[in-house]
């Protein structure tokens, strides 16, 4: 039987929301994808354990950013940051036409119920062509940063999935970007 791993363990997470692009420099970027609808391009970055998602709507930006610790990002453009432990909410109050939520959701699993999780996110990643990033942490267990998104006429949605397999942490976030019509 597997054993409980403690969130202890963990640095913290932080999903940071932006209203303005960030630079690739400052992530170690491991998978990259852009996607074209209508009026609107994001572009969406994998890295190790984490993601940023640039949202695009004419001449109006706004990035989320997942990340460890965070320290490292600028604070210039931050609208809110919120620590991804447990479960939260943040719906940011509609500006230049754009509004955006987000929920969070983190999870401690036992060993066994981690590594099948993991291979369920594994063949849901390859199933969708999702942006993902698999990669082993220093216990060599394997962890993967997963985005899988939906493109709709005025909305975005993505949701993401990072797994820290020494500790057994299951990150979850789905967040809407949406174009309000005036």
């Amino acid at each position: 039987m597997g054993t409980i791993h403690k969130s202890s363990n963990t640095q913290v997470f932080r999903l940071m929301i932006y209203n303005r692009a960030l630079h690739p420099e400052l992530f170690a970027v491991k998978n990259r994808r852009v996607f074209r609808h209508g009026e609107y391009e994001v572009e969406v970055w994998a890295a190790r354990a984490g993601h940023v998602v640039r949202f695009q709507y004419g001449g109006v930006c706004l990035s989320e950013a997942v990340v460890e610790e965070g320290d490292h990002l600028p604070e210039t453009g931050l609208i809110h940051a919120l620590p991804c432990l447990g479960e939260k909410d943040y719906e940011m109050e509609p500006r230049d036409g754009l509004a955006y939520v987000t929920t969070i959701q983190t999870e401690f699993l036992i060993d066994n119920l981690y590594l099948a999780t993991l291979r369920e996110m594994r063949d849901f990643a390859g199933e969708t062509k999702s942006v993902h990033h698999e990669w082993k942490d220093a216990s060599s267990t394997p962890c993967m940063s997963m985005i899988d998104v939906q493109m709709y006429r005025r909305e975005f949605h993505l949701q993401s999935y990072h797994m820290i397999g020494a500790v057994g942490l299951v990150l979850r976030t789905q967040s809407i970007f949406e174009i309000e019509l005036a």
